[in-house]
């Protein structure tokens, strides 16, 4: 078959994907449905703990990858069974024929404004981590001031919260949350900076290290305890009410920026692809793996492997690790019908 091996979707997971499928001699094809490869990394300025500039990882991936078919711009629209693998229909008319389908499919961001008592949407001072990683980036936000004096940073924003629907932990957003209160001190350095957390999990490696040192160098304010209401004063500032559990008293802070860390959810089009390949999807909206410990790339249907965020929240390393074992799982599947 012209293609041994189609992925759906080109974020760092179907990059990395690509690259060890061309190093094993097979033929990948991308099909990426938005106007560009990477993914949310692509969008981002920096990434932790290392604070190296997220376009260049892209930049790596993007040329490991350069030897595979891609689309841009395509969905696929149907997914058929064949005798010895499968045929993709795509949105643009074209059929493609593989032996395997490698799902990257990635994760959406949850959609902040459905926190209302945070006030993303109503109050002009509030953004999301996404927004402001735009910012860092180059682009216009009119809602950040000039030497803002006080800057809140929410964690949780739609994870581990059984009302919104989604109680797993996205896993980046501690880490997040502490990368960009570092940017922010380093741009505005007298400027007060406050992280309000219900638990801080840093469980990779120099992952402690960073938070140490946010503290340590940096002066930024680690307040355990959930922010229960945000509000706007006749000036135009934030007040946010929160209680500091450490200390077992409520608080109250007024703040020029607060900066929501919207959680990883699954993808819109996951489910979409899941019924096209006949694959499960777990009660968390995520892919269901073969099992969660040994075979994770792997779903229960032959010739249909999983990478990243498709099957639950993963950070930057896991997606890469595990890019590359679906894409030698996939090999071996070919190859040897394992």
């Amino acid at each position: 078959m012209k293609e041994s091996v189609i992925i759906i979707g080109g974020g760092v997971a179907g990059l990395e994907a690509a690259s060890q499928l061309l190093a094993l001699g097979l033929s990948p094809v991308i099909v990426e449905r938005s106007d560009h490869l990477g993914g949310h990394v692509a969008e981002w300025y920096r990434l932790f703990p290392d604070l190296s500039a997220a376009q260049d990882l892209v930049g790596r991936l993007v040329d490991a990858a350069s030897g595979a078919r891609i689309y841009l711009e395509t969905e696929i629209s149907r997914i058929n069974p064949l005798k010895d693998g499968y045929s993709a229909t795509l949105n643009n008319g074209d059929i493609l024929f593989c032996k395997a389908v490698l799902v990257c499919t990635g994760f959406h961001l949850f959609d902040a404004s459905k926190k209302e008592e945070y006030g993303y949407g109503i109050y002009d001072r509030v953004i999301t981590n996404r927004d402001l990683e735009h910012w860092f980036g180059g682009a216009e936000d009119s809602r950040i001031m000039d030497n803002p004096k006080a800057v809140g940073f929410v964690h949780c924003v739609g994870s581990r919260d059984i009302k919104a629907g989604n109680p797993q932990c996205s896993k980046v957003c501690c880490m997040t949350a502490v990368k960009q209160a570092i940017e922010v001190k380093e741009k505005f350095p007298e400027a007060e900076v406050y992280c309000f957390y219900m638990d801080l999990r840093l469980f990779g490696k120099k992952y402690e290290d960073f938070y140490i040192s946010a503290q340590r160098d940096y002066g930024i304010h680690f307040i355990r305890g959930r922010v229960s209401e945000v509000s706007e004063d006749i000036e135009g500032r934030l007040l946010v009410k929160a209680e500091d559990t450490l200390n077992g008293k409520p608080l109250k802070v007024r703040l020029d920026l607060l900066v929501l860390m919207a959680g990883m959810v699954s993808h819109p089009q996951t489910a979409r692809i899941a019924s096209m390949v006949h694959a499960e999807v777990d009660d968390d909206g995520f892919l269901r793996s073969r099992d969660n410990i040994y075979s994770i790339v792997e779903s229960g249907r032959r010739g249909i492997f999983f990478a990243g965020a498709c099957t639950g929240t993963k950070t930057v390393p896991e997606t890469v690790a595990e890019a590359r074992a679906a894409a030698l799982s996939a090999y071996r599947y070919i190859k040897e019908g394992k």
